[in-house]
């Protein structure tokens, strides 16, 4: 029962990360990245099949020593999602990196050296179609730019990407992205207004540092939800310092909140008082763990009385209302005539959960990775 979002996405440019598009309409594709020693192939492999497992479309991976671009080698062989590797100033390490078949560059083509260096790291991802993404960030701005502004502005952060956009223009390359994060929520957003103005390319939407997993999860719902909210915003990462799988579910979850992609269930559950008839947070906690497996879009309305039960479940693809010892259980919005034992509910209502999902699945030919509200 989920309805189309409202929003009026921004026109921008097509450009392909892999098999993954961005841009021009296409769904917002959610990434992470991983935080594994890059030289420590089996874990690094592991840990980007874990962000796979929950739905990323895109994971980067840093690249700072040719070690690392080796160990990149072998696990760009082992993994199928698109791979970006980040790699600062050594333009040597692109080269190599596009050589073992990276999908897509993220480098500042004015931090690498002189015109002939990026010349070479533009030519071999013109000539193997590797986009670029260019990643501006407030704590790293140009010394002549931190002068010329005193602090982190917007405008700042704009002058400081439209640098390296020049660059590639000039080299007649358009396939790029661009991000200019930083981890004051008004200071990322206004810079984005403004870039959103400035130039036609996909926007890589971020909270760069937002901090932990609670106080980064906030930032950034606050922050992108702003932008997406407005149209702005292509692909986004959630920078948490937590696991990157967290990453992944956040920012599905920020999605989902503004009906822009339907991914997985949409559980609606209230936060319970003295009214409620059973444990309505351990219910849905546990049903939140069992179920990530589930990708079909589909509400679950979990309410702990009569209250808003009703309400709440006739909206719902299926629903539960509180009542003592036995709660009432809907179906397509419907009130069925079973009752579910309040002693047993997690497990009755995965059986039923799976069951309309498998329906569902059925009915619209939903494919197993994902659909688009």
């Amino acid at each position: 029962m989920n309805a189309e979002s409202p929003i009026k996405r921004r026109k921008s440019t097509r450009i392909n990360v892999g098999n993954v598009p961005v841009g021009d309409g296409a769904p917002i594709a959610v990434q992470s990245m991983t935080n594994t020693p890059t030289t420590d192939v089996a874990a690094t492999v592991a840990q980007i099949n874990r962000i796979v497992a929950v739905g990323g479309e895109i994971v980067r991976v840093s690249v700072p020593t040719m070690d690392a671009a080796e160990a990149f080698r072998q696990i760009k062989q082992q993994v199928s999602v698109p791979l970006v590797a980040d790699i600062h100033f050594d333009y040597r390490i692109a080269l190599k990196v596009a050589e073992y078949g990276v999908d897509c560059l993220r480098i500042n083509p004015g931090n690498i050296g002189n015109m002939e260096r990026i010349k070479a790291v533009v030519e071999t991802a013109r000539d193997k179609n590797i986009p670029i993404r260019i990643g501006v960030n407030a704590g790293s701005l140009e010394k002549d730019i931190q002068e010329k502004y005193g602090e982190p502005t917007p405008e700042a952060l704009v002058e400081s990407a439209m640098r390296h956009v020049d660059i590639l223009d000039k080299l007649n390359f358009s396939q790029f992205k661009v991000s200019v994060k930083a981890s004051d929520v008004f200071l990322a957003v206004g810079a984005y207004r403004i870039l959103a103005q400035r130039i036609e390319q996909p926007l890589h939407l971020g909270i760069t540092e937002a901090g932990g997993f609670r106080a980064g999860a906030v930032k950034s719902a606050v922050g992108l939800g702003m932008l997406l909210a407005e149209g702005i915003g292509d692909t986004i990462r959630i920078s948490l310092a937590a696991d990157p799988v967290e990453e992944i579910k956040v920012g599905f979850d920020i999605l989902k909140s503004l009906r822009i992609r339907s991914r997985g269930i949409n559980f609606i559950a209230c936060p319970s008082c003295s009214r409620q008839e059973f444990d309505v947070i351990g219910t849905v906690n546990a049903l939140e763990e069992r179920l990530e497996d589930i990708l079909t879009p589909m509400d679950v309305s979990i309410i702990g009385c009569v209250v808003n039960g009703p309400g709440e479940a006739e909206v719902s693809d299926l629903g539960l209302t509180g009542a003592r010892n036995m709660s009432g259980f809907y179906l397509d919005g419907k009130r069925q005539r079973e009752r579910l034992a309040n002693d047993d509910l997690v497990d009755q209502l995965e059986k039923r959960i799976r069951a309309k999902a498998a329906i569902l699945d059925e009915n619209n030919k939903i494919p197993t990775t994902e659909v688009q509200s």
